[in-house]
């Protein structure tokens, strides 16, 4: 891991981009001891400078976490393959035309996941050796990365989750293999995300220990107090 820039935000917190190989990301910290580390996850395609990532992040930054974020393969800046770049037009004029997307979706997000995961894990073995970060890990953010990762890495030990977008298949029969706790935020309207189909994945994790939040308005009318209800909840089980 190389730190190519740093600078000292106005809220203290100290901002630094790294490269891991190919891999861009963005690490937020605050203070000196060790700190719990937050993986957070932008929806499918999006880069890492997304100012609403951002601001979450510099948030949760200065309530004491450290908090990173990549651009995994095919998302921000990085370079995306011919078929999902047809797979994004083919989607595009399917929902202009009102016609079923679904296998659209699952040809578009089902690959994303496949190749985001293994770089989200070999970053976070690269965080994990930085003296700032004492762990335990949470993610916050895109729900199908989320629950692959929750799946497959034992390193997770909480995690919130955005009902927005769109979870394939896959990681829907995934989600009975979560167990830990979770944090689901669902918007009540949100044109892009059916809500009976995210009522049934949240039914479907497999965890003891979750919580739903759903509030009214569209996809990115999230309300601002979740930061807080999200960092009180990392607080119960990362801290």
């Amino acid at each position: 891991m190389q730190f190519t820039s740093e600078q000292r935000l106005d809220d203290n917190v100290l901002e630094r981009e790294f490269t891991l190989g190919e891999i861009p990301g963005t690490l937020w910290t605050s203070g000196s001891a060790p700190a719990p580390l937050i993986l957070m996850a932008h929806n499918n395609g999006l880069p890492k400078a997304e100012p609403r990532l951002v601001a979450r992040a510099r948030y949760t930054a200065a309530c004491g976490y450290a908090v990173a974020t990549i651009d995994a393969a095919g998302c921000g800046d990085r370079p995306r393959s011919a078929a999902a770049e047809q797979a994004r037009a083919d989607l595009r004029r399917a929902l202009q035309a009102g016609e079923p997307a679904d296998e659209i979706f699952e040809s578009l997000v089902g690959p994303l996941v496949e190749r985001a995961v293994p770089e989200w894990r070999t970053t976070l073995d690269a965080l994990l050796s930085l003296p700032e970060i004492g762990g335990p890990v949470g993610y916050s953010g895109w729900t199908a990365l989320g629950i692959r990762l929750a799946a497959v890495d034992p390193r997770i030990a909480a995690a919130g989750f955005f009902a927005g977008g769109y979870v394939p298949r896959t990681q829907r029969e995934e989600a009975r293999q979560v167990t830990i706790p979770l944090l689901f935020l669902l918007q009540w309207d949100d044109e892009g995300n059916p809500r009976q189909r995210a009522l049934d994945l949240f039914d479907a994790f497999g965890s003891k220990e979750k919580t739903l939040h759903a509030n009214m308005g569209g996809h990115t009318g999230t309300p601002w107090f979740e930061r807080e209800d999200g960092d009180r909840f990392f607080g119960r089980h990362l801290k």
